[in-house]
């Protein structure tokens, strides 16, 4: 990875509760039934068993990810920021675009990105377009729809 992981606390706090989730409950609970289903004989036709052990491969799969999320995090709390006059990590912003319509953006970790709930990723594009500005600045951001320009009309941040 060349760029940290950057994350709010809550964010980390979420990928550990799915670690833990997987790691202590669902994980043995499948290594009990896949060996379970082992001791019933023949394996080749054994639905509980081909079932248990590809699913025991995805849970293993998605650990070993969440593990090197986890590692490579840098968590950073958007309320302890220093300059809240322009737009960093953690900021909620709202911005009007040139049709007059506003969005409230909140930028996070790629990792806890919900656009649907206005949460982007700190690397998505228009992210990167709003780093750094100021209240009344105009960016320009290139979209899949096309090049759109927002005004940043206000900054805010969670209280410490």
């Amino acid at each position: 990875m060349d760029r940290p992981n950057y994350m709010t606390p809550a964010g980390f706090a979420a990928l550990r509760r799915d670690y833990e989730a997987l790691f202590t409950t669902e994980r043995p609970q499948l290594v009990e039934t896949i060996s379970w289903a082992a001791g019933n004989g023949d394996r080749s036709e054994n639905g509980d068993y081909i079932y248990g052990r590809k699913r025991l491969r995805e849970i293993d799969r998605r650990l070993g990810w969440l593990s090197k999320r986890m590692k490579a995090a840098k968590v950073v709390d958007p309320a302890q920021q220093q300059d809240r006059s322009r737009v960093w990590f953690g900021a909620t912003v709202t911005i009007v675009d040139e049709d007059d319509q506003v969005r409230v953006l909140t930028l996070v970790g790629d990792d806890e990105a919900d656009a649907g709930a206005g949460r982007i990723g700190w690397n998505a594009p228009i992210a990167r377009a709003l780093r750094g500005a100021a209240t009344g600045d105009l960016r320009r951001v290139m979209l899949p729809a096309g090049e759109r320009e927002y005004e940043v009309t206000t900054i805010s941040y969670p209280q410490a």
